[in-house]
């Protein structure tokens, strides 16, 4: 396997884990995404990513992208550990946390939209910035009630073990720290973060431990 990441992409930090859970070997291609005006942006990687964006996943020749499609397909291919519940359920409520974090956190607060904000509408930095925080913190209000209420929350988001969900929120709260927004209300989400930072998988797949870190 091949995986073309930025070492900050939350999406790409998201497989990093899933592949270090089923204890996957891949080979790392950075692709850098402020760089010479962004390498995602290439005719090279625009031929493996119309898109220009990462991950991208290459498998046995088969290029995948999105990263909730990908985990999905790692999860279907090599389903030990399993990354999602066995009852429908529980399932259903692992993927909603997930893709709560992935649709309706994470693209408001991209690389593309700060940088179209920045550059094209010519917001200053302090109101990007407070972009950035109205909205993590609009996502992570729900997402502390959800999860301190449910009794399905354990050291992680569902149980005792990883899933999909600490997949997607792990990177979020990383960056969300990284643009100073106050943790302190989610008191839920930081121990589920704390525990997380404790597993090998997940520190190894962080923004510091890759090879393009800066």
């Amino acid at each position: 396997m091949k995986l073309y990441s930025y070492f900050r992409s939350s999406a790409s930090y998201r497989v990093r884990i899933a592949l270090n859970l089923k204890g996957l070997p891949y080979e790392y291609a950075a692709v850098h995404l402020l760089r010479s005006g962004g390498e995602q942006l290439t005719p090279e990687y625009r031929r493996i990513c119309a898109d220009g964006i990462v991950p991208s996943l290459v498998d046995d020749g088969a290029v995948l992208q999105q990263s909730l499609a990908i985990i999905e397909y790692l999860e279907e291919t090599h389903p030990n550990p399993p990354l999602l519940p066995s009852a429908p359920l529980d399932r259903a409520y692992v993927r909603a946390i997930a893709l709560q974090v992935a649709c309706e956190i994470h693209p408001l607060n991209n690389l593309r939209v700060l940088k179209y904000l920045k550059h094209e509408l010519q917001v200053a930095d302090d109101a990007k910035d407070a972009w950035y925080k109205h909205w993590v913190k609009n996502g992570f209000d729900t997402l502390e009630s959800t999860l301190a209420g449910d009794s399905r929350t354990g050291s992680f988001v569902y149980g005792d073990t990883p899933t999909m969900a600490d997949l997607a929120l792990i990177p979020q709260v990383f960056n969300a720290q990284r643009f100073n927004v106050d943790m302190q209300p989610y008191p839920t989400i930081r121990r589920i973060y704390d525990e997380a930072m404790r597993h090998d998988a997940f520190v190894r797949a962080s923004p510091a431990e890759q090879p393009d870190a800066e």
